[in-house]
């Protein structure tokens, strides 16, 4: 057990609603509160910025690992922000205006309030954008919204898969094939549901092995799950009835953490969940990843253990 003693605050979605099973934020607050780690609790939509002080009402927040009781709240409190040594940034996307201007305000007090991920470079870091910095580690991957230009890369790829650039937990995710007779009407769809640029990537016939979630934490492996697809489905995401296997890490995933790791530590990315599918990475998560109850539960390693050993050691260097 720790002997520092922290305040910290949860920027979560409703946590009534949450899945204990398998969510990562119950996870890192379980073991907050096993550490004696006070902590504390509120939504994103109460978060307000008067004149220079960024306040919230919190409440006090005591959880357990039991299935339709697993939290307590206290009253809630008018707080400033700046009274938390953490403030952990867990809201789920829609990676939308909301969001980012969240970050806008979190980003004010750190990191003198060390925010867990640093909210400026979640901001700077679209999971489906930020991993376009590492090509080389990548499938042939497009980001765009011209019709001409996706024709192009399709003639090139062949089977490809098309989803939102910021999308998430697998929704709208297409494989489309050569000479699809679904493309043009799955364009006109695209093109007027989402205003910004899609992306178009490679399709991966591996993936039926599976689609590997790498958890690193200060850009350090720290454990990983691979998710199978159910058979009739693209998409591995445990939340669109992917399984959960136990994994070790292939010498190319090994490359792969070690190419990112540096960029990540520089951004204060210090929880990052990585796709990788048949030694290409896909995408790198920074905004709310998840996996660490899937990697305990399958004899993994203490992920959130290592996500505050290393809090910890940052907020003891302060």
């Amino acid at each position: 057990m720790t002997t520092m003693k922290l305040n910290v605050a949860v920027q979560m979605d409703p946590i009534a609603r949450i899945n204990i099973a398998g969510d990562s934020t119950f996870a890192l607050l379980l073991e907050a509160q096993r550490r004696g780690h006070t902590l504390s609790y509120y939504t994103p939509d109460k978060l307000s910025l008067r004149g220079e002080e960024l306040v919230a009402p919190v409440q006090a927040l005591s959880v357990r690992d039991k299935v339709g009781d697993h939290f307590s709240l206290g009253e809630s409190k008018r707080t400033s922000l700046e009274a938390f040594d953490v403030i952990l940034l867990r809201q789920d996307p829609p990676f939308d205006l909301a969001y980012i201007t969240s970050t806008h305000l979190l980003e004010r007090i750190h990191p003198k309030t060390l925010v867990v991920n640093n909210p400026a470079s979640v901001r700077d870091a679209p999971e489906k954008l930020f991993v376009m910095h590492f090509p080389q580690l990548m499938p042939p991957t497009l980001i765009s919204r011209d019709l001409d230009e996706i024709n192009a890369f399709r003639q090139q790829h062949g089977a490809v898969v098309m989803k939102p650039l910021h999308g998430h937990g697998g929704a709208a995710v297409f494989r489309v094939m050569p000479q699809d007779m679904n493309f043009g009407s799955l364009f006109d769809m695209f093109s007027v549901t989402f205003r910004e640029p899609w992306v178009i990537q490679r399709f991966l016939p591996e993936v039926k092995h599976g689609d590997k979630r790498i958890i690193l934490v200060d850009g350090k492996f720290a454990g990983a799950v691979n998710r199978v697809p159910a058979a009739d489905d693209l998409r591995s995401n445990m939340v669109r009835g992917g399984a959960a296997q136990a994994t070790d890490l292939s010498a190319r995933e090994r490359e792969i953490c070690a190419a990112l790791g540096p960029a990540l530590r520089e951004r204060g990315l210090l929880f990052v969940g990585i796709d990788v599918i048949d030694g290409n990475l896909t995408e790198i998560n920074v905004t709310s990843p998840t996996g660490i109850r899937a990697i305990a539960r399958l004899g993994g390693p203490d992920v959130a253990a290592k996500v505050w050993d290393s809090i910890e050691n940052k907020r003891g260097g302060n």
